[in-house]
């Protein structure tokens, strides 16, 4: 497992995982809020948890902007 640390904003965060593939990124309100990102847009998916549990996300967030070095991704 690769972790960096990430900017989004003025905000940096430590121990993010590096995912190489496609998938679903969570993150919580709270997070969200301080990041200050734009309302999410509503969804229709329901996430399937390890432990068999399912989750309905509160929205979804595209396309977010961010920095890994010196590169925007």
């Amino acid at each position: 497992m690769v972790v960096i640390q990430v900017q989004v904003g003025k905000h940096f965060i430590e121990n993010v995982l590096l995912d190489g593939g496609y998938g679903v990124n969570i993150i919580t309100e709270k997070l969200k809020v301080q990041l200050g990102l734009s309302k999410p847009k509503p969804s229709s998916y329901n996430l399937c948890m390890v432990d068999q549990t399912t989750a309905k996300p509160l929205g979804l967030i595209k396309d977010l902007k961010f920095m890994f070095m010196e590169f925007l991704m």
